[in-house]
């Protein structure tokens, strides 16, 4: 059995992880590029935790200057196992208030010119992106949600194609974490009614970094709690997604790029080993 190593990446608002027992930052180098920050190590009831903040400390990176490659990779490299993406979100939903946590379990991606793979020219690969969420990781997200009290809403995207927040970050964080065979989870965390209800149509900065804050005290009582009952041990994902290369790789061994097979050491050596 493998060890668990949870990561955490911060979005808006979240840009420490307070409670981490023995914290220490590491600046770990990428074949992909810089990372949005150090990681940084530490434990919560015992449990390896790595903590990274999307936006850098301080919020230095718009959505569209993140480096998602260099995130994931690097977070694959401090050896993380199961993956919780904390993201700022708008609700689309009269029921999904500011305040709300969202578990989404599945996305639409509306992103333009992002580097959305960690393959390519060189070395193919295709991974199933059928169901992007680890449905285990997202039940024990709803379990500490439910006994820290913290309101939760499951989202059932294809329900009539109501699709119930929206954001700018999980994707294509959410891809390249399958790439790189990482159980991949998203907390949506509501902070406002983006711009389609009557009453709230004229949000300000001011209104929404009063609900980050709230929502950030919020998402740290339930790292907590989820770390505190995570199991110690990482369990196989029940749709693959932390073996997803298994059978996504198409180029033929000895037409892949040694050069890109250099830059996939972290991400891909499970199956370029084997």
């Amino acid at each position: 059995m493998t060890a668990a190593v949870l990561g955490i990446i911060g979005g808006s608002g979240i840009y420490d992880l307070p409670g981490l027992e023995g914290a220490r930052d590491e600046a770990i180098a990428s074949p992909w590029g810089e990372p949005s920050a150090p990681v940084r190590h530490g434990r919560i009831a015992g449990l390896p935790i790595v903590f990274l903040p999307r936006h850098d400390r301080g919020h230095r990176l718009s959505p569209s200057d993140i480096n998602y490659r260099a995130n994931i990779d690097v977070l694959k490299r401090a050896g993380v196992t199961d993956l919780v993406s904390l993201s700022a979100c708008g609700s689309f939903r009269e029921e999904l208030p500011p305040g709300t946590f969202v578990l989404v379990d599945q996305f639409v991606d509306r992103t333009h010119k992002r580097e959305s793979s960690f393959f390519g020219r060189g070395c193919v690969a295709h991974v199933s992106m059928a169901h992007p969420v680890s449905p285990r990781l997202r039940i024990h997200l709803a379990a500490a949600a439910d006994a820290e009290g913290i309101a939760v809403a499951r989202s059932m995207t294809y329900k009539g194609l109501g699709y119930s927040v929206i954001g700018m970050t999980n994707m294509p964080e959410a891809k390249l974490a399958r790439e790189a065979e990482i159980c991949y989870a998203s907390v949506a965390m509501v902070t406002d009614f983006d711009c389609w209800h009557p009453d709230h149509d004229a949000v300000t900065v001011q209104d929404i970094i009063k609900v980050l804050n709230a929502n950030a005290e919020k998402a740290s009582a339930l790292v907590a709690r989820l770390a505190r009952d995570f199991p110690r041990e990482h369990e196989p994902c029940p749709i693959g997604s932390d073996r997803a290369l298994d059978t996504a790789l198409i180029t033929a061994p000895e037409a892949r790029d040694p050069e890109l097979l250099k830059k996939l050491d972290a991400v891909a050596g499970r199956v370029l080993r084997s």
